[in-house]
């Protein structure tokens, strides 16, 4: 039986979140998310789209990404691809990288959109991997709030949410739950409703 098309329009925007086969780990070091990162540089220039949010964990990932004028299926086959060829080569590994096809959740109201990219920059701190976001140095949640600037996320959809000042307002919606995040065991096993 076909697999069933993903929705797509130029324009449309999704949660995608890309787990490594059986659960292993797809970033073992550095050098692994340094090139995954400049993959989606890479692969931004050839089939254009709009990186609002990411965050790398160790056996999964999270891209809130608005395609252009071209398929999300074709962008993220090109990502994946390249990443799982670097990846092989360098630990001599057979077979597939990624567990099935990445996942891709239709994102089509604002409210959406901010709820996705909080849960994406709130993802390691879920994991017990770090007590604030801004600690976390795998994800775009530093160029939200002007610690760190980047060439690949693009801030204005989401910062243009919030009344003046933008960064301090987006940092509080964010954070405001920080409270009330429960400790857990450490790893990176945080799914939610959303994975």
């Amino acid at each position: 039986m076909p697999r069933k098309n993903r929705v797509w329009y130029p324009g449309a925007v999704y949660h995608i979140m890309c787990r490594g086969n059986h659960r292993h780990d797809i970033f073992r070091d550095e050098e692994d998310r340094l090139f995954y990162l400049t993959t989606l540089k890479e692969v931004k220039k050839e089939l254009p789209y709009i990186l609002h949010s990411y965050c790398l964990m160790t056996n999964h990932v999270h891209l809130e990404i608005e395609s252009g004028d071209i398929n999300i299926g074709q962008v993220m086959k090109k990502i994946n691809m390249f990443y799982a060829v670097y990846f092989n080569k360098k630990y001599n590994f057979i077979g597939h990288l990624f567990q099935d096809r990445y996942r891709a959740e239709l994102i089509e109201t604002t409210s959406h959109l901010l709820q996705i990219s909080k849960y994406i920059h709130l993802n390691p701190v879920r994991a017990n991997i770090e007590p604030s976001p801004d600690l976390y140095r795998w994800s775009s949640y530093k160029v939200y709030v002007g610690e760190h600037q980047d060439e690949l996320t693009t801030t204005e959809k989401i910062l243009g949410c919030f009344s003046p000042p933008r960064v301090k307002n987006y940092r509080a919606y964010v954070e405001e739950v920080l409270k009330f995040i429960e400790d857990k065991p450490k790893g990176d096993e945080v799914d939610g409703n959303s994975n």
